[in-house]
């Protein structure tokens, strides 16, 4: 079984760059509607067995199970101990490949998705599957099995993924997807997102709901 996991952080303290932006009952909004419209793509792909959320958020969880995916409650600080832990949880489940998709990339579409499971089947069913963010980050990475390198999510995290898995001598595809290139950050972020073709109708609702206009 193939395995999606989706990590948010609590909604009282996340997304900090766009507070200029959104006050803190915007962003929460923003949070949730973009996780809403990750979800919805990772549920459109055929070959995924289990789409879950990580989150140490009650609210995050309620919200996840709404929008049809597994909540994991994870306590554990930092994104990498939660990811993790709660991959750990899903292999005992029997999964035998995990795939980390942010919850900040709402113009995923669920054919580009797609395409980084057939990557992994052109690997021979072992290695990892990089797609980069536009900013140097990783917005999705899948890897079979789970621990077969670390997660370095954060800033210049698509390089260290990189050589992870070069010096581990895995078998690895790196797959630059149009849909999953923007992570929303920042209000540059914001403006990039709403000027794509990408997908994202929860994402662009909110936005409008809340009086956010593009510039220019």
């Amino acid at each position: 079984m193939i395995a999606a996991l989706v990590p948010v952080k609590r909604l009282a303290t996340g997304k900090t760059r766009l507070a200029r932006d959104l006050d803190r009952a915007g962003l929460a909004e923003l949070v949730l509607a973009m996780l809403e419209d990750v979800v919805a793509a990772l549920r459109a792909v055929p070959d995924l067995g289990c789409v879950a959320v990580v989150t140490p958020d009650p609210e995050v969880a309620s919200a996840a199970r709404r929008f049809g995916a597994r909540a994991l409650l994870e306590p554990a600080p930092g994104l990498g101990p939660s990811l993790d832990a709660a991959a750990r949880r899903l292999a005992a489940e029997g999964a035998t490949a995990l795939l980390v998709v942010l919850g900040d990339v709402p113009g995923a579409q669920a054919d580009e998705l797609g395409q980084m499971l057939g990557a992994l089947r052109e690997l021979g069913g072992r290695g990892v599957v990089l797609a980069p963010a536009r900013d140097g980050g990783t917005a999705a990475l899948l890897r079979a099995p789970h621990d077969l390198i670390e997660s370095r999510f954060g800033p210049e995290s698509a390089e260290a993924h990189r050589d992870l898995a070069k010096h581990a001598g895995v078998p690895f595809r790196e797959l630059v997807l149009p849909s999953l290139a923007i992570d929303v950050d920042s209000r540059e972020d914001l403006e990039a997102f709403l000027a794509s073709p990408a997908g994202g109708p929860r994402t662009r609702a909110c936005l409008r709901a809340l009086g956010f206009e593009a510039r220019g």
